[in-house]
């Protein structure tokens, strides 16, 4: 059990294909999880599937355009048909969209950027929420960013919406603190090796910044250790 703390447990991560989503799942497993991972499309799902099942666990996938309200809906039903109970759910899916100034952003991409960094995240938290709190330790994990507190220009569209995530889900954790055993985290990553940071930062040295793996292991430490709700860690580079 030292080895494999979350054994018997069944976690979801959402943008799963690459990146912290993919080393996420992988964490997980390695601990004994059995992860569903999901993303827009299987093929990068597949890979993930493929190392976790190396590193001794087991995964479901899950191709799921997070977009789509509907599709979240039919994903609860067969978790809650099949398993019953959801103990971890990492929020990690999320869009960069184009750095403008506010005066400048453009209003189907922000639309779009919303729906997918905020609404998304809230249908998720209602569709799984009667399965968290069916777990003896349920976790809800919500990646961040430092814009969300700390406003940059030019990256106002997405900071809005990690701010409002960030006030979604300490809300959520403060409504079912004393009614269950669901207990809420947010993490931000920090500078991390990942496509969305070469997309903002094409400049800037990749091997400078610390890997997902790196940051995955943190996040495994916050659904495996006894966390307060509202619990929020910010890792440096």
């Amino acid at each position: 059990m030292t080895d494999h703390p979350l054994t018997g447990k069944l976690a979801l991560v959402t943008g799963a294909s690459r990146g912290i989503g993919a080393a996420t799942a992988v964490a997980l497993g390695e601990r004994g999880a059995h992860v569903i991972i999901t993303a827009r499309t299987s093929g990068g799902l597949e890979e993930v599937e493929e190392r976790i099942h190396k590193g001794g666990g087991s995964a479901t996938i899950a191709p799921l355009d997070l977009t789509d309200g509907e599709s979240i809906g039919r994903l609860a039903n067969a978790v809650a048909e099949r398993w019953g109970t959801l103990d971890i759910l990492v929020l990690n899916a999320a869009m960069l969209g184009t750095l403008a100034p506010v005066s400048a952003i453009d209003a189907k991409e922000f639309a779009r950027l919303i729906t997918l960094n905020l609404t998304a995240q809230q249908a998720l938290i209602a569709a799984f929420d009667p399965m968290l709190r069916k777990s003896s330790d349920g976790r809800l994990v919500a990646i961040t960013s430092g814009v969300a507190q700390n406003p940059r220009a030019y990256w106002g569209a997405y900071a809005a919406s990690k701010a409002a995530l960030e006030t979604l889900v300490t809300a959520y954790g403060e409504e079912v603190k004393n009614i269950s055993a669901v207990r809420t985290a947010i993490l931000d990553p920090g500078p991390t090796r990942t496509a969305m940071r070469a997309k903002a930062y094409p400049g800037e040295d990749p091997a400078t910044l610390k890997s997902p793996e790196a940051v995955a292991e943190i996040l495994a430490g916050l659904v495996t250790d006894d966390i307060p709700t509202g619990f929020r860690t910010r890792l440096e580079r």
